[in-house]
């Protein structure tokens, strides 16, 4: 068994908001959180949500290799989404990315050397008034990001501890 029985339990409240013979409705969420507690969602994860949701496992693969919120191969301690869809881009989003990347010294998905950032184009984070925007490990939302706030956004989270599942905040 890969996932707690924490992180069962939580599944098991995302289950209980379908009907009984609909569990299978709750993949996305049970994806999310075992990701939460693994980082990255193996093949063995994957077979795992799928046995304890009824469902093949090629379904549950298919979810999570279709939205790019789910880590299908394994990431630095910090996955940095940057928005450059049409609106960021127009916006600076583009420019931001590039300072990212001369930072970091990495492309779009690549990790650093230090397994500390993984960098990737993300789709559409529906701030496009707020851009450039960047989403921090799903959960964190960054708007407005200049230079300066890159830096110390990356200055930041070098020195932070990751926490399992952080309440969304935007800097």
């Amino acid at each position: 068994m890969l996932l707690s029985e924490q992180t069962y339990k939580k599944i098991d409240r995302e289950i209980a908001k379908f009907p009984d013979d609909q569990r299978q409705s709750a993949v996305m969420a049970a994806l999310a959180l075992a990701q939460d507690q693994t980082s990255w969602l193996s093949p063995e994860v994957l077979q795992e949500v799928a046995d304890y949701l009824r469902m093949p496992a090629v379904a549950v693969q298919e979810v999570a290799t279709f939205y790019n919120m789910y880590n299908t191969k394994p990431v630095g301690k910090h996955k940095i989404s940057v928005c450059t869809n049409l609106p960021c881009a127009l916006s600076g989003g583009v420019k931001a990315a590039n300072h990212l990347k001369h930072k970091l010294g990495i492309d779009f998905k690549e990790t650093t050397a230090d397994h500390q950032f993984t960098l990737v184009e993300g789709e559409c984070m529906g701030a496009c008034g707020d851009a450039p925007v960047m989403l921090v490990n799903n959960k964190r939302m960054c708007s407005f990001m200049s230079d300066q706030k890159i830096d110390a956004l990356v200055d930041e989270l070098k020195m932070s501890v990751p926490v399992a599942n952080p309440e969304g905040s935007r800097s």
